[in-house]
């Protein structure tokens, strides 16, 4: 367990895991100090009697008392109080996930949305393995649907853009997600052998979430901590998390398995930095440094020209201005990457411009 200190001198809790209710638990987090919540609220599944596969065996569905509520208006109720109360603690760059059924994450989107919520996406997570519909009366339910909000519009919240494109064979990551459900040995039991959690979430999820919208060190809060999903994999990233649950029962099975969980070592925990975050370099630096000379010829690659000049700008036979404003010119577009755009010359070869660029960045990270 360790503490840090938040804005106003208070110490955050960090690596626990708090006994109770989610919102009284929250209300006495300092404001403002944590950077992401994943929650995964009860669904209100609203279940009328058992459920029975063909053969008559009774399937472990969710039919707990934290998933019980008397009425559409109490269940709104409680989301709108949690929803409040995690706004609150969240810093003013920070985002939430909420993961729902079609039970209730229309509800809970409309009530994001209500508190002040910006949604950035709704991510459908399609279950590769899901339970099949034994009733055969519905299509199987093979999708859970997530809500990614910044705590408001205009909030300058963590996105991996790169890091998830390389975790997607260097493809842009998309909105649907297709991972298994927890099966085999990620899927904890009780000392009876049955499931210690009903709705225990894959650790690939969080995995996936985490890399996308946290760094090292950042702090990652869960209301409904359940058996500690988010506790392990934040652990094992490298983030320190706050859990929050009120069944004893659940916190006991969280507790020992974040205990087993080996945080990965520095080097592992780096992952792949946005172009956005990188610092800026102006093509004038690279003028200055004598990488390139006033006069150098840079060529398209459809082998327009352009030259450069002493101030950092380029000259062709119609245009002058920015690497970019001068290749948009040269390509009668709206904008251009001249980065990418402009190439020069060395030893017969031709070597985009951005090579360069990168040559100075290595030299001050």
């Amino acid at each position: 367990m360790t503490s840090k200190t938040a804005r106003g001198g208070d110490t955050l809790p960090l690596n626990q895991i708090l006994a109770g209710d989610c919102v009284a638990a929250m209300n006495g987090l300092p404001e403002a100090s944590v950077d992401l919540i994943f929650a995964d609220p009860p669904y209100n599944l609203q279940l009328r009697g058992e459920l029975h596969r063909p053969d008559n065996s009774r399937v472990d569905a969710v039919d707990d008392a934290w998933d019980q509520f008397g009425s559409f208006e109490a269940y709104d109720t409680f989301t709108r109080a949690w929803l409040t109360a995690a706004r609150r603690v969240l810093k003013p760059d920070g985002a939430i996930w909420v993961i729902g059924s079609y039970h209730n994450i229309f509800r809970v989107g409309a009530a994001l949305q209500d508190a002040g919520f910006w949604v950035l996406n709704d991510v459908v997570w399609r279950k590769s393995n899901p339970m099949p519909n034994f009733r055969g009366k519905r299509l199987t339910n093979a999708h859970e649907t997530m809500i990614w909000a910044s705590r408001s519009e205009g909030a300058k919240y963590t996105f991996n853009y790169d890091a998830l494109k390389s975790l997607n064979d260097g493809v842009q990551m998309r909105s649907d997600w297709v991972l298994p459900i927890c099966t085999g040995h990620e899927r904890l039991k009780d000392e009876n052998g049955d499931k210690a959690h009903p709705t225990q979430k894959p650790e690939a999820l969080l995995h996936r979430i985490l890399v996308a919208s946290t760094n090292p060190g950042d702090v990652v809060l869960d209301p409904f901590f359940g058996t500690g999903t988010t506790g392990a994999v934040a652990k094992m990233l490298g983030r320190d998390f706050i859990g929050i649950e009120r069944e004893e029962t659940y916190r006991k099975v969280a507790e020992a398995r974040i205990a087993r969980v080996r945080k990965l070592d520095r080097d592992a925990l780096v992952v792949t930095s946005s172009k956005r975050a990188e610092p800026r370099i102006p093509f004038g630096q690279l003028v200055e440094r004598g990488l390139l000379r006033p006069g150098e010829v840079l060529v398209s690659p459809r082998g327009k020209t352009a030259k450069v000049r002493a101030d950092g700008t380029l000259v062709s036979a119609d245009s002058a201005g920015s690497i970019h404003q001068v290749g948009a010119a040269l390509e009668g577009a709206p904008s251009c990457n001249g980065w990418t755009y402009w190439h020069f010359t060395k030893e017969g070869q031709r070597i985009p411009i951005d090579v360069l660029r990168q040559q100075i960045r290595s030299e001050i990270s």
